[in-house]
């Protein structure tokens, strides 16, 4: 005891030390987190802009077939479009290709990081025919009449007013305009969330909204298509 006396009391005085030390550090984090709750950005049922990264696997357009979506849906050079729930841009920067300068594509979404991280892309890229557009619940915040086709990518089993959101997007369309939904399919497999929407469901909503079924095309693996448009246009294709 004599012998180690100093350095025992040492050793207990530097381990007791330690141990306040880090409850002190133990408490701050624990009172921090409410305040750091607060201030993050909460997603609700939207994509977190955390997970971009997954939308961007590398046999993405194996599987997507973005041209065949295109062709089906009659984009063309010069066209304008919007890309509805756009996320971090994976589809805005080809459409932007597809209908070129004298095109334009709205790139619409709920949460401004997305809309961020898709300047960010189409500055990268070079793309000068991109507009973001801070769209709201239910309301995508396009002029009446403006676009040719709306595009609706693995983002419609997230809306929480979809009658009204549809409802704005047909008196976007100009006149022969079509919407194109594409969904994950229920029981589908594939790369897709757990959470999906029956395409009955859509076509239900969209009846409400005042827009009719025009087709559907099924050449997606894992992915249901549906194009639809004013009642008007109803068989045309």
């Amino acid at each position: 005891m004599t012998a180690y006396g100093p350095i025992g009391r040492l050793g207990r005085y530097t381990a007791t030390h330690f141990r306040l030390v880090a409850l002190a550090w133990l408490v701050v984090a624990l009172l921090a987190v409410p305040a750091f709750a607060q201030e993050r950005p909460r997603h609700g049922r939207l994509f977190s802009p955390e997970d971009l990264g997954v939308l961007e696997g590398p046999d993405r357009d194996a599987w997507q077939m973005p041209d065949a979506i295109m062709d089906a849906l009659g984009i063309a050079d010069g066209a304008a479009v919007a890309d509805i729930g756009a996320g971090g841009g994976w589809f805005t920067v080809r459409l932007a290709r597809r209908v070129g300068p004298n095109g334009i594509v709205y790139a619409q979404d709920l949460q401004v990081p997305m809309l961020e991280a898709i300047q960010r892309r189409v500055d990268r890229e070079g793309l000068r025919n991109v507009r973001t557009v801070k769209g709201e619940t239910g309301d995508p915040r396009l002029t009446p009449n403006s676009v040719d086709v709306v595009l609706i990518v693995d983002a419609y089993h997230e809306f929480s007013n979809p009658v009204g959101l549809l409802r704005h997007l047909g008196a976007a369309l100009k006149p022969g305009g079509r919407i194109g939904v594409i969904n994950y399919k229920k029981g589908g497999g594939g790369p897709g969330p757990d959470e999906r929407k029956d395409e009955a469901e859509v076509v239900s909503e969209a009846t409400a909204a005042g827009l009719s079924l025009l087709r559907k095309e099924t050449f997606l693996p894992f992915m249901y298509f549906l194009v639809l448009g004013r009642p008007a246009q109803a068989g045309s294709h």
